[in-house]
Order: structure tokens, then C-alpha cells, then sequence
């Protein structure tokens, strides 16, 4: 459940940039599986990864973090 908030919140913001999946897995380093697998739910994605992100879409971790229910 909560990969699949992550996961929403970063597909959400890829598009609202402008990115398609290949354009944003391309810069991250990572196959368009993995993003696709994240975007979805099916992965949890490590600090790591929402840092670089964050960094690619220019926006905060505060922005990616999905609100508290």
C-alpha cells in the first residue's frame, strides 16, 4: 500500500514535468521496468532513488512524500 502512494505521487509529477517513462528512466540510470514497477506499487523505492527524482523533476522530497492520511 504504501509503494503504491510513492508510486503514484512519482508518476503524477513525471507527467506533470513533462517526462515520459523512458525519458525519466533514461536520466535516472534505471530500465523503464523498474520505473514502471515503482509507478505501479509492485516496488518500494529507496532514498536513494526518490532523491534522484526529486532532483530530476526539480521538486522537493516533501512534494514526492505522499500526505499522511
Amino acid at each position: 500500500m504504501e509503494a503504491e502512494k510513492w508510486g503514484r505521487r512519482i508518476r503524477a509529477f513525471r507527467k506533470l514535468k513533462g517526462y515520459t517513462q523512458e525519458g525519466l528512466a533514461g536520466k535516472l540510470g534505471v530500465s523503464v521496468s523498474i520505473l514502471g514497477e515503482v509507478e505501479r506499487g509492485n516496488r518500494m523505492p529507496t532514498e536513494e532513488f526518490l532523491l534522484e527524482v526529486a532532483d530530476i523533476l526539480k521538486v522537493s522530497i516533501d512534494d514526492l512524500t505522499p500526505p499522511e492520511e
